[in-house]
């Protein structure tokens, strides 16, 4: 059975490379991410969608600040080589994410990026992908 910490360094890992296909396959099929800037996200094809839309329009690297780990739960501060900043809970089980949540500041994010802020963040149509 992996550890959540051990399994929230292969998501990094896996994010880094920007390998939507591994990261997906992380997650349990009826898994939840919730970053706190959009709707949760509810299910592994919704998530592989989300981060597929993701690196399709942003460069980004997760640096590992600190990492923790609380029974089922891995805690995860990271930072991005621009100076963004933000933390990640991973709720780990039978060796899955069934639960994510994150907070970072999205303003930040696209403005770091060179993006357009989008009127709706995923929650708009597939042309926007």
């Amino acid at each position: 059975m992996t550890s959540p910490k051990d399994l929230v360094r292969r998501w990094v890992e896996c994010f880094n490379r920007g390998d939507v296909a591994e990261l997906a396959s992380l997650y349990a099929p009826d898994a939840i991410n919730h970053q706190v800037v959009t709707e949760p996200l509810e299910g592994r094809e919704a998530i592989r969608r989300m981060f597929q839309i993701e690196f399709g329009r942003a460069k980004m690297k997760c640096v590992i600040e600190n990492l923790f780990e609380d029974g089922e739960w891995a805690i995860l501060e990271w930072s991005d080589p621009l100076g963004l900043r933000g933390c990640g809970f991973f709720q780990i089980r039978n060796s899955q994410i069934v639960f994510q949540r994150g907070y970072f500041d999205q303003l930040s994010f696209f403005r770091q990026q060179g993006l357009p802020v989008p009127e709706s963040y995923l929650g708009g149509t597939d042309d926007e992908a």
